[in-house]
């Protein structure tokens, strides 16, 4: 089917998951916001829709992808868990080792850095409750198919998706779009890798959350 302008983005990345690369360069949110219309994002964002839309139908999909809609839920948890929580604690502790050195060694004459380090180390801490909560009490109720049970904690967790967006953007706008100046060190410019990787998993991460796995686990029979 043809896209077009009133489709919202979630179902724009769902339909093919290349698109969502298009959507992190033009800085459209597609997880925390994928619930908006093309359109909408465009206007919020001050972008062309008939040309953004060229460049999402132009795009090829992947050669080789899951369709997550069409797994077992399971299966789907299985993947959130083995492959974005996983990478997600392993970067964050390699972002929050950093942030905290590149704070000590260059704050004195760049004070954003203590300021960047903090904003790390709280969303470190939120990240690695959230993901314990998943963990530990809403996944193992999806996949036991426990539909009364999972609607709270899915509002819970959604809310906090949420929260987490804001987080990313604040740590995006400290980073001045993760682009470190001419004389930054070796581990100033890791710092940024590892937080523009981390920002790009989350969105894949909490995509995969918001727009198939929970309303699926709400819809399941």
């Amino acid at each position: 089917m043809p896209l077009h302008a009133d489709q919202t983005v979630a179902e724009i990345a769902l339909g093919n998951p290349a698109t969502t690369r298009i959507f992190e360069q033009v800085g459209i949110d597609y997880c925390c916001g994928g619930k908006r219309s093309l359109a909408q994002a465009c206007a919020k964002a001050g972008l062309d829709v008939d040309a953004l839309l060229a460049r999402l139908a132009a795009t090829p999909p992947p050669a080789a992808t899951s369709d997550w809609t069409a797994v077992s839920l399971a299966a789907l948890v299985a993947h959130l868990v083995d492959t974005h929580h996983a990478f997600t604690r392993s970067e964050l502790t390699r972002a929050q080792a950093l942030a905290t050195k590149v704070a000590r060694v260059h704050g004195d004459r760049h004070p954003f850095l203590r300021e960047l380090a903090a904003a790390v180390d709280e969303q470190t801490a939120d990240l690695l409750a959230h993901l314990a909560k998943e963990e530990q009490v809403l996944f193992p109720a999806i996949v036991r198919g426990d539909r009364t049970f999972v609607a709270a904690p899915i509002s819970v967790m959604g809310h906090e998706h949420d929260a987490h967006g804001v987080r990313l953007a604040q740590i995006r706008a400290l980073a001045t779009d993760f682009i470190a100046p001419d004389d930054a060190c070796g581990s100033w410019r890791a710092l940024y890798d590892s937080l523009a990787s981390l920002e790009r998993d989350l969105h894949q991460h909490i995509h995969l959350e918001n727009n198939v796995l929970f309303p699926r686990a709400l819809s399941a029979g």
